[in-house]
């Protein structure tokens, strides 16, 4: 039997656009718990992914120059001379914080409740500049490939961890799998003509953030 699926309340409400997408990539409860249960060896090389997410970010003038811009949060000092920037600059130090702390969210997250998506709306919201900061507008594209990189660096991480069968191994693969293309979207929307903001921020009063993550 077809299942309806209205297309007006997946290109506005979270939950909806979340039930779908979980239905069609088969995104369960025993997925979060893989997800879990991987935090439990990722976290302690955390700094070690991060840090390698933003030399690679650093390595393309073309991504290098979005470190350039003060972003609403950080306060510290500023480095504005491309040649100068690198991974220890304190607004770099600053963003893989964030990264660091975004990281441990997903992980960790038991329960993926209405709050829990607003969140991960939000992470790929204020990347643009619908967020209230004009400062921050990033071509999607950066950002796609941004997550490519990061889940391979988390599945190199996975792939040579020890002491887990291989069956759970698989599992944390997929999970993390379907992770990225649900935070793939929950992003991507924010750049659709097709995604009802309005609707979607009326449904619940969010605070905003104060900067952005990556």
């Amino acid at each position: 039997m077809t299942e309806h699926i209205d297309g007006n309340q997946i290109n506005s409400n979270l939950r909806s656009r979340f039930d779908y997408l979980s239905k069609f990539l088969n995104f369960t409860s025993d997925d979060i718990a893989m997800l879990n249960k991987f935090a439990g060896i990722i976290l302690q090389r955390v700094p070690v992914v991060v840090d390698a997410v933003y030399r690679k970010l650093l390595a393309f003038d073309i991504t290098k120059q979005y470190f350039l811009i003060r972003n609403d949060g950080f306060e510290g000092h500023l480095t504005k001379k491309s040649s100068n920037l690198t991974v220890d600059s304190a607004q770099m130090k600053f963003r893989k914080d964030m990264l660091s702390i975004y990281l441990k969210r997903i992980l960790t997250q038991t329960e993926w409740d209405d709050t829990f998506l607003q969140y991960l709306s939000r992470i790929g919201k204020m990347h643009t500049d619908k967020a209230g900061s004009s400062s921050i507008n990033i071509d999607y594209i950066h950002i796609s490939g941004l997550f490519g990189f990061l889940e391979h660096l988390l599945i190199d991480a996975l792939w040579t961890a020890e002491n887990i069968d291989s069956k759970t191994k698989y599992a944390m693969f997929a999970a993390l799998n379907k992770l990225f293309w649900i935070q793939n979207d929950f992003f991507s929307m924010h750049y659709l003509s097709s995604w009802d903001d309005s609707a979607a921020t009326n449904e619940a009063e969010i605070k905003k953030p104060k900067h952005c993550c990556f």
